[in-house]
């Protein structure tokens, strides 16, 4: 189910009603329900691989805690691992994979090949969970996935006592707001709120719904509206100058943020109606004068949890300086492969890897050197834009393929001054969607969050951009981005 649908808000204000009604019993049961019915809208059968991690990560956190040998504590955590990582990497890679070892094959003259999932399995087995061949994707596997292995690591190391209530930690796994794309959350965050019963309080409904409502506007109005240029651009890139694809490829940049944080938005708000308090998951991240600070504000919950249960294992910084940057290279290329299954993806994160790398020798030199660096308007104007530019030119690989990004670049390495922007837009919805960057830009350098005073222009606001935006012709159902994943 979609946030940006009428079916969705139907759902939303239902199961809101009805939860503010119940006794807390009621209420966990309400949730987990409608949980349930939310994630099974999109396919009903992946609820089944879903409750099946949930069981045998329920028993596995209470056995954990209840074991005092410290070996069986740690065949109980990677056997809940395993099963976790194993769903995941069968379902999202097995297609990737088989696809890449099939071509180093075919380029060795080897005559075996791995063979599709349709000759391995079970024929009904075969047809459930794949299509023209491919392995469908469960919707928010990814999310999920990382949500429940937190849980039982962190019941390993001792900083959560393990959920007796099954239908609490079902829950904790099924939240319906934040189930498909986030934020992930740990344990130590959640747990406890599901065993707390929040009275209705009207300022949290109103600081819910207007996250909500700006979420929905930054995905419906200003993501929805740059997608066009984007695909437009980018479908083919070698009809287009360098110009075009510039603005193309800082137009993706703002509209992967909205779309993404503004399912963000909504999921937080979602939750804060019903009195829960899920973690930010973006704080202004293209304001960010570094790379490693971009990470601090961009996908919050993935960033963290990559740092605490990679990095950190990895060794972190405390091996020194070699083996800090080997393991920042070794999580960003792991990030890349979280996102998606393509080599672009690895491109992607390693590029992020390096940039980590540079910042943390850029520091160091500066550091040994005694460097006095200013503090003042001009330097943190310079950095925030050459730190945009970074990111923005890595989204060229997430968005497109390895041999598309290369057209790109090359484009953009080729602008001309006396290029033009060929665009399908005129004039006037071309300047309109540097209008909402502007907007965008102002209203969360000046509000972070949704702010309580002020709500009046806000809700002035909204309508009318969203109004012009109809107007101009979108406002549509587009699936989130991050659903992907």
């Amino acid at each position: 189910m979609l946030f940006n649908t009428i079916q969705f808000i139907i759902f939303f204000i239902v199961v809101t009603l009805a939860y503010f009604s119940l006794s807390w019993r009621g209420r966990w049961m309400l949730l987990l329900v409608t949980s349930c019915y939310f994630y099974m809208v999109f396919k009903p059968v992946f609820i089944l691989i879903l409750f099946g991690t949930i069981i045998i990560d329920y028993y596995a956190g209470i056995w954990i805690e209840k074991s005092k040998d410290a070996k069986q504590k740690k065949l109980l955590l990677v056997i809940s691992l395993i099963s976790n990582i194993g769903i995941l990497a069968f379902f999202k890679y097995y297609d990737f994979l088989q696809d890449s070892v099939n071509h180093v094959l075919a380029l060795m003259d080897f005559r075996f090949a791995i063979p599709p999932l349709t000759r391995i399995l079970p024929g009904p087995i075969a047809e459930m969970i794949t299509e023209a061949g491919k392995v469908i994707l469960p919707i928010g596997l990814s999310f999920h996935t990382f949500q429940a292995m937190s849980y039982t690591i962190e019941v390993y190391r001792g900083n959560q006592a393990a959920e007796k209530h099954f239908g609490i930690y079902a829950l904790y796994v099924m939240f319906y707001p934040q189930l498909v794309a986030g934020p992930i959350e740990r344990p130590q965050n959640m747990l406890f709120q599901f065993h707390s019963y929040f009275k209705y309080d009207f300022e949290q409904v109103k600081q819910g719904l207007m996250q909500m409502a700006f979420g929905l506007f930054k995905k419906m109005v200003i993501a929805d509206r740059l997608s066009i240029m984007v695909d437009y651009a980018y479908d083919p890139a070698s009809d287009h100058n360098g110009l075009t694809l510039l603005t193309a490829t800082i137009f993706y940049s703002f509209q992967i943020y909205c779309d993404f944080s503004g399912y963000s938005d909504m999921a937080i708000g979602a939750a804060r109606v019903m009195g829960f308090t899920l973690m930010d998951n973006f704080r202004s991240p293209y304001e960010a004068r570094s790379i490693p600070e971009f990470w601090g504000r961009w996908h919050i919950s993935l960033s963290t949890w990559f740092r605490d249960y990679l990095y950190i294992p990895l060794g972190g910084n405390r091996k020194g300086e070699l083996m800090k940057y080997r393991n920042q290279l070794i999580v960003f290329m792991v990030s890349g492969l979280w996102h998606g299954t393509s080599w672009s993806f690895v491109i992607w994160g390693s590029l992020h890897g390096i940039y980590q790398v540079l910042a943390s020798v850029r520091d160091k030199w500066i550091k040994k050197a005694n460097i006095h660096v200013p503090d003042n308007l001009f330097f943190r104007s310079i950095n925030i834009f050459l730190t945009f530019m970074l990111v923005t030119l890595a989204w060229v690989f997430f968005r497109n393929s390895i041999g598309r990004s290369v057209i790109i670049l090359k484009g953009i390495a080729n602008l001309s001054l006396s290029d033009e922007i060929m665009t399908p837009l005129n004039s006037v919805e071309m300047w309109f969607c540097v209008f909402l960057i502007v907007f965008l830009l102002i209203k969360e350098h000046y509000y972070e969050k949704i702010p309580t005073r002020n709500t009046t222009l806000f809700f002035i606001l909204f309508p009318i951009i969203s109004f012009l935006t109809y107007f101009l012709g979108v406002l549509t159902e587009n699936q989130f981005i991050y659903f992907q994943f």
